[in-house]
């Protein structure tokens, strides 16, 4: 399943260019990651109380077009899943007419926030924790 959250551009995200400073994508990103997180019934506190928590290992973007002020966009969030201590994430930041904007892709872990190391096997640790699972591809 594809997850998508809508965001408008706002003034203060812009640079001297006029434009969508380059680190404002990235926050797009983590607002979405969030929100998707969120849709599947994986609040902070709920996870924290498991014990566990998100952590981006590496985050990388793609940058195609410019972006400006009052700009509708909408990010998408899609879970890829393997063995290991690892799950994907790519994200398209793309204007409401089509236009992709920025692709960002994320490696990310879960972290057994005790032990300070990430858990196994993350698929099965949140899909015991969600109510959607669907929302995060699992």
């Amino acid at each position: 399943m594809t997850f998508s959250v809508s965001v408008t551009v706002r003034g203060y995200e812009l640079d001297v260019n006029g434009h969508v400073n380059q680190a404002v994508y990235h926050q797009y990103a983590e607002h979405a990651r969030w929100e998707m997180m969120r849709s599947a019934g994986l609040v902070p506190d709920k996870m924290r109380l498991s014990g566990v928590g998100p952590v981006v290992l590496e985050s990388t973007a793609k940058y195609l077009r410019e972006l400006h002020l009052g700009d509708e966009l909408t990010i998408t969030c899609h879970c890829r899943w393997g063995a290991g201590k690892v799950f994907w994430m790519d994200q398209r930041i793309c204007k409401v007419d089509g236009t992709v904007s920025a692709e960002v892709s994320v490696v990310l872990g879960l972290m057994d926030l005790e032990a300070r190391k990430l858990v196994p096997d993350p698929g099965t640790r949140l899909r015991e924790m969600t109510e959607a699972t669907d929302v995060l591809g699992l």
